[in-house]
């Protein structure tokens, strides 16, 4: 994934907030540490008590204020930055929900540095990217792909960052149109209303994708030139290391569906793709039989 170099972006409202923090103890979290950080970069759910780095326990978690994004200005920035990456992603893939579902409302994104709290517990590398539903509001620090790079054997490319951020773009959509009222928490497995909700959300991210060339800035340049086999192949990378089935693995050596809340690789990937290839009306992953999801 790149961005157009001349393309502008320079009135996001994107925000910063927090402060660099370091988690008591020092070095790695550990193979279970990597697993509850990847259930957590999906959930919306703050699990980082799992591995003590709760906020009272020398992680300093930053204020409630922000600041305004600076030094984004130009595709050129996002190609170099994360952080600039994910401010132009998110105002291409605010454009397209705009014009893609009618009374859209665009979320708040903040880009974390370091720890902040949020209404849906504590926003860090450790509890990665989440969407948070009161606030209609998306967290994300960026430093994030670079763990998931060095401890979980994930490449994290740049539209794989993208589609990360899709993805919980996808959750407010979700928020937006009731389907976290309409298909509420009924536990875990392969088929429960978690794994649908998830899938569902990888696969409009793949609909943002499929698209991601036609949003355009105020002077009519695209924001993002088409996506290479290899970025696409990226992108289905992260889609695999998050899944239910992969993370189980890893942690403990044996798959237990029945305890699935996102699904797995295979699953991710599929419906990744599904959305990729038919848009956003392809994406009702709870009209699908359990046997076929």
């Amino acid at each position: 994934m790149t961005f157009n170099e001349n393309a502008n972006v320079g009135n996001s409202g994107a925000r910063r907030r927090g402060r660099t923090a370091a988690i008591a103890g020092g070095g790695g979290v550990g193979v279970l540490g990597i697993a509850v950080l990847l259930i957590s970069a999906f959930t919306g759910q703050d699990l980082s008590g799992l591995l003590g780095i709760t906020g009272g326990g020398g992680q300093q978690i930053g204020s409630g204020e922000s600041t305004l994004i600076e030094g984004c200005e130009t595709g050129r920035d996002a190609n170099e930055k994360d952080d600039c990456r994910l401010v132009f992603g998110a105002e291409a893939i605010d454009q397209f929900w705009g014009e893609t579902l009618q009374g859209y409302r665009e979320p708040q994104l903040i880009i974390v540095d370091g720890a902040t709290s949020s209404q849906c517990g504590t926003a860090s590398n450790a509890t990665g990217p989440f969407y948070c539903p009161p606030e209609e509001t998306v967290y994300v620090d960026p430093t994030f792909f670079g763990l998931l790079r060095s401890q979980y054997d994930a490449t994290a490319g740049s539209l794989a960052q993208l589609y990360v951020l899709a993805h919980e773009y996808g959750h407010h959509v979700q928020n937006l149109t009731g389907v976290f009222q309409d298909h509420p928490n009924n536990g875990t497995g392969p088929d429960s209303n978690g794994v649908r909700t998830e899938l569902q959300a990888d696969c409009y991210a793949g609909a943002w994708v499929a698209a991601m060339t036609q949003q355009e800035d105020a002077d009519g340049d695209p924001y993002l030139q088409p996506p290479t086999p290899q970025q696409i192949a990226d992108a289905l990378n992260a889609a695999a290391a998050v899944g239910d089935d992969h993370i189980q693995e890893q942690a403990t050596g044996t798959v237990n569906p029945e305890s699935w809340t996102h699904g797995s690789s295979e699953q991710r990937q599929r419906w990744f793709d599904t959305g990729r290839e038919g848009g956003v009306n392809a994406c009702d992953t709870f009209s699908v039989p359990g046997s076929a999801l």
